[in-house]
């Protein structure tokens, strides 16, 4: 699709912007070509669009955005569009407490285009949101989540007092937290994930697995990485943020846009992509959890089985409509 018709799709479908919204467009100095067109379509509607450049580097950390969040709360919506998220900081958690709505739109790509002109970005968010509600209810009734796939994925999460949400795009109401990513997610107990995983899809930011990668979890950390040159890249991309806890398992995530793929272009399109499922790794706070470190990153695994107590939700990637 056309740059400007995505930057319609988030002002009109997803943020739902009306004459007299303030809508903080929140970016850095590679996405300015974004940024006008999304103020184009903020004008449109007759909204107010306000541009804030932050430097590229200091986005993962959240360092910037932090002292940025008593402006953020001005605007009536805040739009997160800088390459990397920050959707997990606690600036994000200020701004909705005071009632801003917000949108993570992480512009990240590696394939030429922008993500305003990716076509999964058309997925219908009300068939979305159907097909996530009912795995939403389950979530919320069940201790554990018990996760398989045939190339030998086997990891249960502890979710036990831990509140489960759904992303589709839309942040239509004051409060409301939303992402580009289609999505049901939870934060599991950080100290309770345990199991194996055989990573086939993608590593987040550094693009797909070249041959499937074995994880090991104990404890809710990621405690193994297998030596291969995708496990090397991995295990160096983790450590690189200097933090520990960045090998925290702080969300689960399921994938609801039928529209995406995992091509490695887009993490958040991987992580969209229906018949998935990710764990994201690190901080979790406006996710629900109460997790802190320097970044978030997530793994995209194919086909997976998924369990909520003794409830099948998804049998070899495909959402069960009987159980």
């Amino acid at each position: 699709m056309k740059l400007e018709q995505g930057a319609r799709i988030v002002v009109e479908d997803w943020l739902h912007a009306q004459s007299d919204d303030v809508l903080h467009f929140i970016t850095d100095e590679t996405k300015l070509r974004e940024a006008e067109a999304f103020a184009a379509a903020a004008r449109q509607v007759g909204a107010i669009p306000k541009l804030t450049v932050l430097p590229s580097a200091s986005i993962q950390a959240g360092d910037s955005v932090a002292q940025m969040r008593r402006i953020m709360s001005y605007a009536t919506a805040v739009i997160g569009a800088t390459s990397d998220s920050f959707i997990t900081t606690d600036a994000v958690d200020y701004v909705l407490r005071r009632g801003a709505r917000f949108l993570s739109l992480p512009l990240s790509c590696s394939d030429g285009r922008s993500l305003l002109e990716q076509d999964f970005l058309a997925m219908n968010p009300a068939a979305a949101a159907r097909m996530g509600r009912p795995m939403l209810r389950c979530l919320r009734r069940g201790d554990s989540v018990h996760i398989t796939t045939r190339l030998g994925t086997d990891i249960t999460f502890d979710i036990r007092g831990r509140k489960p949400g759904l992303f589709h795009g839309v942040a239509a109401r004051p409060g409301a937290c939303a992402s580009a990513s289609f999505e049901v997610f939870i934060p599991p107990v950080e100290t309770a994930t345990h199991g194996r995983v055989i990573l086939d899809g993608s590593m987040g930011y550094i693009g797909l697995v070249k041959q499937p990668l074995e994880l090991g979890f104990e404890g809710g950390y990621l405690t193994y990485i297998a030596n291969t040159p995708d496990g090397d890249r991995l295990r160096a991309y983790l450590e690189h943020f200097g933090d520990p806890e960045m090998f925290c398992a702080a969300e689960l995530g399921i994938g609801l846009n039928r529209l995406s793929k995992c091509r490695g272009a887009s993490y958040i399109e991987d992580e969209s992509a229906y018949g998935t499922f990710h764990i994201g790794f690190g901080r979790n706070l406006a996710l629900g959890g109460s997790h802190n470190a320097a970044g978030h990153f997530d793994i995209v695994i194919h086909n997976p089985t998924i369990t909520v107590g003794k409830s099948v939700r998804m049998r070899g990637g495909q959402i069960c409509t009987r159980f």
